[in-house]
């Protein structure tokens, strides 16, 4: 088990896993968004509809985070990352070869989790995968590849839609997400694992608290009625606060708000 960051030419493979895979994962939360009028004609839905495929993905990922981060932590960060990797890119096939809207919105939905589960301890892999003197430096290539792609997504859908269907926006991810467990495998840090048991009452609250909210502003976006925009506040506000001093007296705190006593 590493100490103090992999050796090479380890270390390389596990940058180009740890690379491939939070491009993809963050590609995917934009890349649908200018395909939603084909997609939906294709489909035969309302376009105000379609806007799920887009959601699922994002909510999915908003409500996963946390409890996957505290999974990581229980059952070492190489595992949940390899199975999100495993998932999003099975999700991805069912995506691609979805023939109605439930059943690419669902896909999604499982997409949206295992990529989760790469976004969750990417930054916490990074730790072991390189030296402790070079942390900033591995930090900094996972911030500038998040950037990137970000910044990528409308691009590179835009590419694929000029020459192929809309499913293959989603069926690229399978081969590289093959290649990436692969390598993965091999290269990625076995890390410690924390021994103490996973939080679900901490999870139901933060599901709930998150799903809140964002019911919260889809409503306000609808000019949705004033009962029902109040109901969610509270509901957010309500729970939240709850989560929140849970994990106060929680020795591993699934949302660690302690941290924010440090300046």
């Amino acid at each position: 088990m590493p100490t103090d960051g992999l050796k090479q030419p380890q270390r390389f493979w596990a940058i180009v896993t740890t690379g491939i895979a939070i491009f993809m994962t963050v590609v995917d939360s934009s890349i649908a968004n200018v395909a939603l009028p084909t997609i939906s004609a294709d489909l035969n839905v309302d376009p105000s509809v379609s806007v799920w495929i887009v959601n699922a993905y994002q909510v999915a990922i908003l409500l996963s985070l946390l409890p996957l981060a505290s999974l990581g932590d229980i059952y070492g960060y190489r595992r949940v990352y390899l199975v999100g990797l495993v998932l999003f890119t099975l999700a991805s096939l069912g995506c691609a070869l979805s023939g109605s809207l439930p059943a690419l919105v669902l896909s999604r939905v499982a997409q949206g989790m295992g990529g989760a589960g790469v976004m969750s301890v990417n930054v916490a892999l990074v730790r072991f995968i390189h030296p402790s003197h070079r942390l900033g430096y591995g930090i900094g290539i996972s911030a500038v590849v998040i950037a990137s792609s970000a910044a990528a997504g409308p691009t590179i859908a835009s590419a694929i839609l000029a020459v192929l269907p809309w499913p293959w926006l989603f069926a690229v991810n399978v081969p590289i997400g093959v290649a990436a467990v692969a390598i993965g495998s091999y290269a990625l840090p076995r890390t410690p694992r924390s021994g103490h048991a996973f939080d679900i009452v901490s999870t139901v609250l933060s599901a709930i608290s998150f799903g809140a909210l964002i019911a919260l502003i889809h409503t306000i976006g609808r000019d949705g009625p004033p009962i029902l925009i109040a109901a969610e506040l509270a509901v957010t506000l309500i729970v939240g606060f709850q989560l929140c001093r849970r994990q106060v007296s929680m020795p591993s705190p699934l949302l660690p708000v302690d941290l924010l006593r440090i300046p």
